[in-house]
């Protein structure tokens, strides 16, 4: 029970994060159907599965609620700004019960007896008012055009003058089955004898079922030049939503609903021991072509079903992240293994031992490649966390801020966006504390009253580029640079350029912040989010446009697990550096560095570009050689050299975190091992600029 009760959780989670989603797209949207029958389909799963594995506290509060959202689906409630608000709170409510069962706390009573409350009162509000409404017609839920797949029931009835306006059917049909799975059953219960017939009448008409996601309105278009020629009828007969609530309809259900078939009639012949398909036709109740539509239609529902639940059976596999980080430290080992195979087929002379290096080299790469594959999770699931904090921060501080996103699909390490979450909330906290103003300020400036933050994510090389941008006042540079000289950060009257005074923001306790409010002012927030990107071997950096907004550019790794890198080597110790900042590899003469070029700088395709010497960054002692390689990398938009001995060549590097003793150790993110045994130490480009304060060059 208790890993039934663990899949539960797990479970109970992504339904609630979906819950918070639906529930803020309800909140701008309240007539949509789709989104209250998702809300609905939600707390159904949590209920029934909560009921089933123990969970009874949790069933019985969710029941309340999925309740009131029953009467919302039949149209007797309105979807409101309260009820989206105790919907909210009700979700956050089923957390605080779950984590209470996790921890063996029981959660607070009192407020899941608010919450019941106050959605029973709401409900006995909105009943009377819905009540004295006259019912609703019923009809099949709407499917949204150019949206979910659904089946339609269509009967194309010509009148017998057809023919005479010049229009053949047969292409109509066709148009049809352009846009989907159909099926044709022509009726022909209408032709008369031979001798009665009139060549030129049209006595046929046609039931046809469709499957498609083109929507009502565009299986009408292909009728739109016959409507006044026909009776036309399009139905919907099963939906993706239908399909996940109902079971599958009989024979004599189907053709009750067409309009061949009495239920009296259907009733009477059930008696019968032969199938009701077989009966009826040899009754002469309905017609064979009847029954076959009826079963063609029968057929489409039941494989739309069947596709409905292969999808969500194949979509995932739910496994422990603990076996599939232990699934990638096999493949690291297996990788250095790999390396140190290739290494020794090299310096063999047997050809048979490098055709079995490359083999295992080319598969060792395929299992890495999909390994990492199975880590990367869109960073959509992160960026949807983030409309509650903007919708109820918004609120408290009386602003008005409307949250957009972009590059939802871009994928990244799942370890990377499990860290990104704290130093996001102080970023997307700032920018509109700090950066929305209020609605009547932006009014006055001529803006919308209605801030916007942004957050968009894209790849860029073997990195992912994520952006929080605002359309606020922007940062006061005057502010920054007094605040900067009480701190004795910066000296009176020193010049600096605006991206190194943007840079001090992340210093501790460092805010422009007139007082301390529960939002914040204590300057720590940006420190949290610079050493949380630090952890992650990513960069920051910002740019600010007086009354425009400002914009947080955010470059972090794919993967913290294994990269492509460049092996170095300065004397005799080898070093790497993320391929994914280098840029090229030229040659630096001590006679021409000493000579020919100022201190520390060399001329790149007319450019002066920076550089530091690792051997004297890291104290290594020896003699460099006559010509040494500088690797040129780029870094926030700058291009700075590092000096090394010798360059190697690629290597796939399976990253070794360091020990205690070694952690805090500046320019030095982690290790690798390499072919040989030996161990290399993996640069930190960004450390060591910062250190060698470069930007002063």
């Amino acid at each position: 029970m208790d890993d039934a009760q663990n899949v539960y959780r797990e479970e109970a989670r992504e339904l609630l994060a979906e819950l918070e989603t639906s529930l803020l797209e309800l909140e701008e949207n309240p007539g949509d159907r789709e989104l209250i029958g998702r809300i609905f389909r939600a707390m159904h799963t949590i209920k029934g599965s909560g009921a089933m594995f123990g969970f009874t506290d949790i069933a019985a509060f969710t029941h309340e609620v999925e309740t009131i959202y029953d009467l919302v689906r039949e149209g007797k409630m309105a979807v409101s700004a309260k009820l989206v608000n105790l919907s909210l709170a009700a979700r956050d409510q089923i957390r605080a019960m779950l984590e209470a069962a996790d921890s063996g706390v029981p959660a607070e009573a009192t407020e899941s007896a608010r919450i019941i409350s106050e959605l029973t009162a709401l409900r006995q509000e909105s009943i009377p008012e819905a009540a004295a409404r006259p019912a609703p017609a019923v009809s099949p839920p709407p499917v949204a055009e150019g949206g979910s797949e659904a089946v339609y029931r269509i009967r194309f009835k010509p009148k017998l003058d057809l023919f005479r306006s010049g229009t053949n059917p047969l292409l109509l049909l066709a148009e049809l089955q352009e846009m989907g799975e159909c099926t044709v059953i022509a009726n022909t219960e209408r032709v008369p004898n031979i001798e009665a017939i009139d060549p030129e009448g049209c006595f046929i008409f046609w039931d046809v079922t469709l499957t498609t996601d083109r929507g009502r309105e565009a299986i009408r278009d292909v009728f739109i030049f016959v409507e006044d020629l026909c009776e036309l009828s399009i139905e919907v007969a099963a939906s993706c939503e239908m399909a996940e609530d109902e079971a599958h309809k009989k024979l004599g259900e189907i053709l009750i609903e067409r309009g061949d078939l009495s239920p009296e009639t259907l009733s009477v012949q059930l008696k019968s021991q032969k199938r009701i398909g077989e009966v009826l036709v040899e009754q002469q109740i309905v017609s064979q072509d009847a029954v076959d539509a009826a079963l063609a239609e029968q057929r489409h529902v039941k494989e739309l079903c069947g596709k409905r639940q292969k999808e969500a059976q194949s979509a995932s596999i739910r496994v422990d992240a603990i076996r599939l980080d232990g699934l990638v430290n096999l493949v690291g080992e297996l990788v250095t293994v790999q390396a140190r195979l290739s290494q020794y087929s090299q310096q063999s002379s047997d050809p048979e031992l490098h055709t079995i290096a490359e083999e295992v080299e080319r598969l060792t790469g395929e299992l890495r490649d999909n390994t990492m594959g199975i880590r990367m999770m869109p960073i959509g699931g992160i960026f949807s966390k983030f409309r509650r904090l903007v919708r109820d921060l918004s609120r408290d501080l009386g602003k008005e801020v409307a949250m957009t996103t972009a590059g939802e699909e871009t994928e990244l390490d799942k370890t990377v966006i499990e860290k990104l979450n704290d130093p996001f909330v102080h970023l997307i906290r700032n920018s509109i504390d700090h950066g929305i103003e209020p609605p009547e300020a932006r009014a006055a400036k001529g803006k919308p009253r209605q801030g916007v933050v942004h957050l968009s994510a894209a790849h860029s090389g073997d990195s992912v580029l994520i952006e929080i941008k605002d359309d606020g006042a922007g940062l006061n540079r005057e502010a920054l640079r007094r605040k900067a000289s009480e701190r004795g950060l910066l000296s009176e009257g020193g010049n600096i350029s605006d991206s190194e005074l943007y840079q001090m923001i992340f210093a501790p306790g460092f805010s422009t912040a007139a007082s301390v409010t529960n939002v914040s002012g204590r300057g720590v927030g940006m420190d949290v989010v610079k050493r949380g990107i630090d952890a992650l071997r990513g960069s920051i950096s910002l740019t600010s446009e007086p009354g425009a907004g400002t914009t947080i550019r955010i470059r972090l790794p794919l993967t913290l697990a294994i990269i492509e890198s460049l092996l170095v080597k300065i004397g005799e110790d080898g070093f790497v550096l993320p391929l994914g900042a280098v840029e090229e590899c030229i040659e630096l003469s001590r006679n021409g560095a000493a000579n020919g070029q100022a201190r520390d700088l060399i001329g790149v395709r007319g450019h002066l570009v920076p550089y530091v010497s690792l051997r004297e960054r890291f104290g290594i002692v020896g003699e460099p050689p006559a010509i040494e390689q500088i690797v040129i990398t780029s870094v926030n938009g700058h291009k700075v050299g590092l000096v090394v001995d010798q360059v190697v060549g690629q290597h796939q590097t399976v990253i070794k975190t360091l020990g205690p003793l070694h952690r805090q150790v500046r320019g030095i993110s982690g290790a690798t091992i390499l072919g040989d045994g030996s161990v290399a130490l993996i640069v930190d480009i960004g450390q060591i600029i910062e250190d060698a304060s470069l930007d002063s060059f």
